[in-house]
């Protein structure tokens, strides 16, 4: 059985390894290309895009994969659009592999917004000195001059490209991020406010308690929606079974 797996995250990257071990499949990961070094995963890796849901779909056809699994980003919509379509084109069974969104908790002070636009109108409300957590694309959304005052501390994988916030600076970082060093980097650059989107997932989930430690205010961008229909799990080892439930 030939699997291919729209990787690039953390559950798609462990789906591979568990994969891997699994006698008679053969497993492919695809990953976008956006980050410079990525982790790669074991088997076989191809980089960069399809074409659309027509190209993945003639992708399918033409490498005989039997099963798509979708473990990108909860963020990256449109290759999860692209996705369905392209396994309903090839007949290819689909599974969608995400990890559960973060709730908040008892001292949390969220603020959920639908998208960066609305993250960037609330912010002048919430602080002045931002941690900035959502990644490098998207970045222009907070160079508008409405911000101006406002400081920005950008944490992300890769150098961001302009256009940026005209006060910034830049870390550069990979999770999985530890509490104490969250609690320390809010305090060093005196955050008063923290953006980012529901990830999920805990590489990235000790900058919450950190900041619910400091009584510090959090804006969370929602998840968008999905595409319907698509029969999806929370952890690589349902993702597994699902295979192997496949393989009969």
């Amino acid at each position: 059985m030939h699997v291919l797996i729209l990787g690039g995250t953390t559950e798609g990257r462990l789906l591979a390894e568990l994969l891997a071990d699994e006698t008679g499949v053969r497993v492919t990961s695809s990953l976008a290309g956006r980050v410079a070094a990525p982790r790669l995963p074991p088997g076989e890796v191809r980089v960069g895009g399809f074409g659309g849901a027509e190209g993945l779909a003639a992708w399918l056809r033409e490498h005989r994969v039997d099963a798509l699994i979708d473990a990108t980003h909860p963020f990256a919509g449109t290759i999860s659009f692209n996705a369905a379509k392209a396994a309903a084109l090839a007949h290819v069974p689909l599974l969608a592999l995400r990890r559960p969104g973060w709730v908040a908790g008892q001292g949390d002070d969220w603020h959920e917004v639908g998208s960066l636009d609305q993250a960037a109108q609330v912010l002048p409300e919430l602080g002045r000195r931002v941690f900035l957590t959502t990644g490098r694309m998207g970045l222009a959304t907070f160079s508008g001059p409405e911000l101006a005052d406002l400081w920005f501390l950008v944490r992300s994988v890769d150098a961001p490209e302009p256009p940026c916030p005209a006060r910034m600076e830049v870390l550069l970082d990979r999770g999985p991020f530890a509490l104490d060093g969250e609690r320390e980097l809010l305090r060093r650059h005196r955050i008063d406010v923290v953006v980012t989107k529901d990830s999920g997932g805990s590489a990235t989930a000790p900058k919450l308690v950190a900041a619910r430690e400091a009584g510090i205010p959090v804006v969370v961008v929602r998840r968008p929606a999905g595409p319907e229909g698509v029969v999806g799990v929370a952890t690589p080892g349902e993702a597994v079974a699902w295979v192997r439930l496949l393989c009969g």
